[in-house]
């Protein structure tokens, strides 16, 4: 999704350039008469090397805090190479254009994360049934039932240590933001990911979350997205890249009953999104008509009624 700007940026060498178009999802300033296919491959070159150097003539632009989202599309992380750019890093979106060194984020320094699923009583041996193959990036586990309270019992899962997984049990009570934080309260690691039932998310992309996490500690970050990939009856909807912010340091606290979102201390800046891969959503068309006017009900005002219509359109690039 494109957007107006009016954003400049001082590439090295003195060259300021002004950028009338954004991207709406990731940030990238592009010119109006570049090519975005041609710009994508400049930028995928770029992202290959050690250190990325901008190029005011190529079409497009990006500050440091966008150079770290998408870095992580081909699967690498940037640390700024002195304090000017680790300032701009901290304070997006700056008029100074990207430099910064790059890595891979497969075999970089990693913090521990917690796998966190929330789900209802029917749907608990589905839910441990898929969780072998997250046992090579989950620390530990944490279910959190839609049932009457229950403390955290250990369940044995292969692939996990004995009592790594463990199963509790809390009412939704029509709050979901209360229902996350209980969750993110059964982490035993620093970083939780967390994820519904009706959610999957392709073990290749969860090996990097314990990357992702340091890279995120690096910056004084707390809260990372994913995008999310809603399929309804199976079909990819027009509701994407519908960021999810569920990949958090577990002191961060979710707010609002429906529709919840990280509520951060210093706003936006404390976030970013990371596009190495998604989060999948599996939806029923009948659900999707039911949910919305039932969010309303819960939280007048913020159910998304409007939502439900692009929810059931087929998605178009």
């Amino acid at each position: 999704m494109l957007a107006p700007s009016t954003r400049n940026l001082d590439f090295p060498g003195g060259c300021r350039r002004l950028f009338r178009i954004a991207c709406g999802s990731c940030g990238v300033l592009i010119a109006p008469e570049a090519d975005p296919d041609r710009c994508w491959r400049d930028l995928a070159g770029r992202l290959a090397a050690p250190v990325f150097v901008p190029d005011p003539e190529a079409g497009y632009g990006l500050d440091l805090y966008t150079l770290r989202s998408a870095a992580t599309r081909l699967g690498r992380g940037i640390r700024p190479l002195g304090p000017v750019d680790r300032a701009a890093l901290l304070k997006p979106h700056s008029a100074r254009a990207a430099e910064g060194a790059l890595y891979d984020l497969d075999g970089a320094e990693r913090r521990p994360v917690s796998l966190g699923l929330i789900c209802r009583p029917a749907e608990r041996d589905s839910v441990l049934a898929a969780l072998p193959a997250q046992a090579a990036w989950a620390a530990d586990v944490a279910i959190l039932l839609d049932a009457a309270p229950a403390p955290a019992r250990a369940v044995a899962v292969p692939g996990f240590s004995p009592g790594a997984v463990r199963v509790a049990a809390r009412p939704l009570a029509g709050d979901f933001a209360a229902q996350r934080n209980a969750l993110q309260d059964l982490a035993r690691s620093p970083w939780m990911l967390q994820l519904d039932a009706d959610e999957s998310l392709d073990p290749a992309t969860g090996l990097l979350l314990p990357a992702l996490a340091a890279l995120a500690e690096a910056g004084d970050v707390v809260s990372v997205g994913l995008p999310r990939r809603n399929r309804v009856d199976g079909i990819l909807s027009d509701v994407y890249p519908d960021v999810q912010y569920r990949l958090n340091r577990t002191a961060t606290r979710y707010a609002g009953r429906v529709h919840e979102r990280p509520a951060l201390p210093g706003g936006w800046t404390q976030s970013f999104i990371a596009l190495h891969g998604a989060i999948d959503h599996a939806l029923s068309g009948a659900h999707v008509r039911a949910r919305s006017q039932r969010y309303e009900a819960l939280d007048p005002g913020r159910g998304r009624v409007e939502e439900r219509d692009a929810l059931l359109r087929p998605y178009r690039a």
